[in-house]
């Protein structure tokens, strides 16, 4: 399941962004879509997804409070909300498609194999 995410860029702390991860050749309303990140020299961080009867699960503590995910029927896309930047915000932001969040993040190694896609740069700085 393809999908690409785009949205990033610059933001001052305590800034708002919005990401998108749109799906092409298939209808992202019929499955369960996550987000996660890798700051520099960190590990993967999963941190929201949500599932195709819309319930949003929520991974990363210190996001769960300022990020949210929306799904947009007519564009065929989720978004990632984020609220109240601030610089350990900054990383590389990636999306991904499978049939239940479980399969999500089963099928999204630890490491970047070359499967993540191409993400999307978030820098939090003043």
């Amino acid at each position: 399941l393809q999908v690409a995410e785009s949205g990033g860029g610059l933001v001052q702390p305590g800034g708002s962004l919005r990401l998108s991860c749109a799906a092409s050749g298939f209808r992202l309303d019929y499955y369960a879509v996550g987000w996660f990140r890798q700051a520099p020299g960190k590990a993967r961080e999963r941190l929201l997804c949500v599932t195709s009867t819309l319930n949003t699960l929520k991974y990363a503590d210190s996001v769960k409070d300022r990020f949210t995910l929306l799904r947009d029927s007519a564009k065929n896309a989720v978004y990632l909300q984020m609220d109240g930047l601030i610089p350990d915000d900054t990383a590389v932001y990636y999306c991904a498609a499978d049939s239940t969040c479980r399969e999500v993040w089963e099928g999204v190694p630890p490491t970047d194999d070359g499967s993540w896609g191409q993400g999307t740069r978030v820098t939090v700085s003043s």
